[in-house]
């Protein structure tokens, strides 16, 4: 199995675009040492020509610009991509698919019913792109963590955990989420057993959580705040973490605490523009260096 980090920044990338925090504005005047990130999505593997996009970022053409693997040139008009899976409908996870709109095939979108339902309702993407290549839905039955495999790719399982997180602000049960409406995902290898565990919205551990990130030998869990009340205090929001479904690093029950109990890999994804976790200098970071949990990049790789 080999995954590419396509994306490993939260919504707006880094720097984002109207944000002039320490961290984006010492990356655009060259006095901070950190590395650009795009918007969170990976591009999984099971060894063979074909890959799954999980998570279809606003920034995917950049992001298929920089990845040969996903642009084999075959015929004049060609991608490696075989599906896309949705992991929730937040904009920075599903935007992307606009983008595939030039598809030759109708386009393979797995996706719970929840998040189905607010991308054909309140963000009606998978609506607008049957005007243009259409698009095949394969429900996700993330409530029963019923495994299911992509056409395609026959050496990988997936295996989805219904996560505590947030519905977008657009779908109707913002703050009263569906158990689907957030999913984690176990990648597994179906001929070495390796397994990754990916889940970049999390809101809470649980002990289900627990198990299955202790089972694998990877995770690459939510990385989007150091503290929760990160953006109240760099001026940029007043959302908390917990607000918007995320778990902040810090603290006691922290992701910080939950990552260094694991006996795998551990990586944080989906990095938000304002956490010290940036700044390669940083007390933060160098905390995560000591604990041996890495912080992911565009372009990082991972083969299980």
């Amino acid at each position: 199995m080999r995954i590419i980090v396509l994306g490993s920044g939260a919504g707006g990338g880094f720097p984002q675009w109207n944000c002039n925090c320490p961290n984006c504005r010492g990356l655009r005047a060259g006095t901070l040492r950190a590395t650009p990130r795009t918007q969170s999505s990976l591009a999984v593997s099971d060894g063979g020509g074909s890959w799954l996009l999980v998570n279809a970022s606003p920034d995917l053409r950049a992001q298929i610009a920089s990845c040969p693997p996903l642009q084999p040139a075959r015929a004049v008009r060609d991608t490696a991509i075989a599906a896309v899976l949705i992991v929730d409908a937040q904009i920075d996870h599903a935007t992307g698919l606009m983008t595939l709109r030039e598809h030759r095939a109708r386009l393979q979108v797995h996706c719970t019913p929840s998040v189905h339902s607010d991308l054909t309702t309140g963000y009606p993407l998978l609506r607008v792109l049957e005007s243009y290549c259409g698009v095949d839905w394969h429900p996700i039955d993330a409530e029963n963590e019923k495994p299911f495999a992509i056409e395609g790719l026959p050496g990988l399982e997936l295996r989805p955990l219904p996560i505590p997180g947030e519905a977008p602000p657009y779908s109707p049960r913002r703050h009263a989420p569906a158990p689907d409406d957030t999913i984690g995902l176990t990648f597994v290898d179906r001929a070495s057993g390796r397994r990754c565990f990916y889940a970049p919205g999390l809101a809470a551990f649980n002990d289900r959580i627990r198990t299955e990130a202790r089972a694998a030998d990877c995770v690459l869990l939510d990385g989007t705040l150091w503290q929760d009340d990160e953006l109240q205090t760099r001026g940029a929001s007043q959302k908390t973490g917990r607000e918007m479904g995320h778990l902040a690093q810090s603290g006691r029950g922290g992701m910080v605490e939950e990552l260094a109990a694991l006996p795998g890999r551990k990586i944080l994804i989906h990095i938000n523009n304002p956490n010290p976790i940036l700044d390669e200098d940083s007390p933060e970071r160098r905390r995560l260096d000591t604990l041996g949990i890495e912080v992911a990049f565009d372009g990082m790789e991972i083969s299980l």
